[in-house]
C-alpha cells in the first residue's frame, strides 16, 4: 500500500454519481494510405499483448484498517486488459456527432474504483475513415498536463514508425523516477515549513489585492446559468481553429496567446447567455489553472496552480473586451510568480477551496460561486503526431463539471490547430453545442475589431 497525497484523495472524496472525478481526451487519428478495415483491431490485438502496465495505471483506492477509505492506494498485480481497453463501433451514418453522443456517455459514467482507475476505448465506424480513441483515467491519479505528456509519448513524430507504444506501459522519465525518501517525520517538517511559509504569501497577497487591487479574489462572480447544481448526464462538444488565426490577433493587438484564448471564451459565453436571457451585469470571472511542473516531468499526481480572471463580458467591443482581460491575466499573473511555488500552491488552495461549499446540495444552489467557469489550456504538441502511421488530426482534452461548475473549456495545441473540448452538464446546459459557432464568431469578431 502507499499514502494518498491530500490533494488526490480529495478528487476520491469528491466524487458522486452526479460528479465524475475523472479527465479524458478524445484523439482523432487518419489511417495512413492503404490501411485496411483491420487497422485498428490489429492495434488492440498489439495493445492487449503489452501487459507490462506501469505502477500509476495499476492501482486503486485502498482501505487501512479493514475499511478506512481514500487514504491509501492498493497496486493490481494482475490487470484485466480486456476491461480496461475495450473496441467500440459507431452506429450509422457513422458522423462525428455520433462519436460526440457515444463520448457524452462514456464520460458521464464513474470508473470502477476496485480496479485501476482508467479506461481506454478505440472506437472505429466513422463514416470518414478515421478512427478515434477516447481514453479517461481519474483525476486522483494524473493531471491534465502529466496525460497529455503521456499521450505525446506514446506517439511518434515520424510518420513511417510502426511501433504500437500503449501509455500505460510507459515508464517514468529519469528525473521522474528520483524519489527523495519519505519518511512522517520528514513530512511533517515538509508541511510546518509550507505553514511557515504562507505568512509571507498571505503579505503579498494582501498587498497585491487590496493595495495595489492587481489580484482577482474569489466570490467576485455573478451569479450564472453555469454555476447550479448538476446532475451526472454530460454532454460534450469538440472543435478545432488554426492556431495562426489566434497568433495574427496576438500580433496585432500586442497581448499573449492566451489573452486571445481567453477573449474568445468570453465573447462566445457573453453570446451563448445573451441567447438565453442570463447575461449578468457583471463579468464573468474564470478560474485559469496554472502548470506547477517542470518540462521533463512526467509522474503522476496533481501539480497544478490556479489564478482568477475577469472576462469582461459586461463589455460589447471585442477590443476593449480584449483589452481588459489582459489587463486582468497579467496583474494576477504578476502576484502570483512572485510567490515560491509553495506558496503559489497556498494562493492556488485559496481560489479553489471554496468549491468544498457546493459539496454540499443545500448550499450548491444558493452559494455565491467563488468563479464562473475554468478555461484552461494544456500544452500540447508543436509538431504533428503519428500512432502507427496515424495522424493525430485532433486531440480534444474532456474535463470535469461540478455542482456550481457546469460547463468546462479545456483547450491543447496539436501541431497547427488549437483543439477545444467543451463539457457540460446534459441537464444544465442546453445545446452546448452551439457554443462552437459562439466560439467562432467571437474569434471573427476579434479579428476584425483588430484588423486582421
Amino acid at each position: 500500500m502507499e499514502l494518498m497525497s491530500p490533494t488526490d484523495s480529495m478528487f476520491l472524496l469528491a466524487e458522486s454519481r452526479e460528479h465524475p472525478m475523472h479527465v479524458g481526451g478524445l484523439q482523432l487519428f487518419e489511417p495512413p494510405e492503404g490501411a485496411g478495415p483491420e487497422f485498428l483491431a490489429d492495434i488492440y490485438a498489439e495493445m492487449l499483448a503489452d501487459n507490462d502496465v506501469q505502477p500509476t495505471f495499476r492501482k486503486h483506492p485502498g482501505e487501512l484498517f479493514g475499511g478506512i477509505a481514500n487514504l491509501t492506494w492498493s497496486f493490481d498485480r494482475d490487470i484485466d486488459l480486456e476491461y480496461h481497453l475495450r473496441r467500440s463501433a459507431l452506429p450509422s451514418p457513422g458522423r462525428v456527432r455520433e462519436l460526440l453522443e457515444l463520448t457524452s456517455r462514456l464520460h458521464g459514467s464513474l470508473l470502477d474504483r476496485h480496479r485501476p482507475l482508467w479506461e481506454t476505448h478505440l472506437v472505429e465506424g466513422l463514416n470518414d475513415g478515421r478512427v478515434a480513441v477516447y481514453t479517461k483515467v481519474h483525476h486522483s491519479l494524473l493531471d491534465g498536463v502529466s496525460a497529455v505528456k503521456l499521450m505525446r509519448r506514446s506517439l511518434s513524430t515520424d510518420p513511417q514508425d510502426t511501433e504500437v507504444r500503449a501509455p500505460y506501459s510507459l515508464p517514468p522519465r529519469q528525473r521522474a523516477r528520483e524519489k527523495r525518501s519519505v519518511t512522517p517525520v520528514s513530512e511533517l517538517k515538509r508541511l510546518a515549513g509550507s505553514i511557515a511559509g504562507l505568512a509571507p504569501s498571505a503579505l503579498t497577497v494582501a498587498r497585491a489585492g487590496l493595495l495595489e487591487q492587481q489580484l482577482t479574489l474569489p466570490f467576485g462572480a455573478p451569479k450564472t446559468m453555469f454555476n447550479v447544481s448538476i446532475g451526472g448526464a454530460r454532454r460534450v462538444a469538440a472543435q478545432s481553429w488554426p492556431i495562426k488565426r489566434i497568433v495574427a490577433i496576438k500580433d496585432a493587438a500586442g497581448v499573449t496567446v492566451n489573452d486571445v484564448i481567453l477573449a474568445m471564451c468570453a465573447g462566445a459565453l457573453r453570446a451563448y447567455l445573451i441567447e438565453h436571457d442570463a447575461l449578468p451585469d457583471r463579468p464573468l470571472i474564470a478560474m485559469v489553472p496554472v502548470n506547477l511542473r517542470s518540462e521533463n516531468d512526467s509522474s503522476g499526481g496533481n501539480q497544478v496552480g490556479s489564478i482568477l480572471c475577469s472576462l469582461a463580458t459586461d463589455l460589447s467591443d471585442p477590443a476593449e473586451r480584449l483589452a481588459t482581460i489582459q489587463a486582468s491575466i497579467s496583474g494576477n499573473k504578476e502576484v502570483f510568480s512572485q510567490l515560491p511555488r509553495m506558496q503559489q500552491l497556498a494562493l492556488s488552495a485559496f481560489n479553489v477551496a471554496p468549491l468544498a461549499l457546493t459539496l454540499l446540495p443545500a448550499l450548491a444552489a444558493a452559494a455565491q460561486p467563488p468563479f464562473n467557469i475554468v478555461i484552461s489550456n494544456v500544452p500540447g504538441s508543436r509538431e504533428p503526431l503519428y500512432w502507427r502511421g496515424a495522424r493525430l488530426d485532433g486531440n480534444y482534452p474532456l474535463s470535469i463539471a461540478l455542482d456550481g461548475q457546469a460547463l468546462n473549456i479545456t483547450l491543447s495545441n496539436n501541431a497547427d490547430n488549437l483543439d477545444f473540448g467543451l463539457v457540460g452538464c446534459r441537464r444544465s446546459i442546453p445545446h452546448l453545442q452551439r457554443l462552437l459557432g459562439q466560439l467562432e464568431d467571437s474569434l471573427t469578431a476579434l479579428e476584425e475589431a483588430v484588423g486582421v
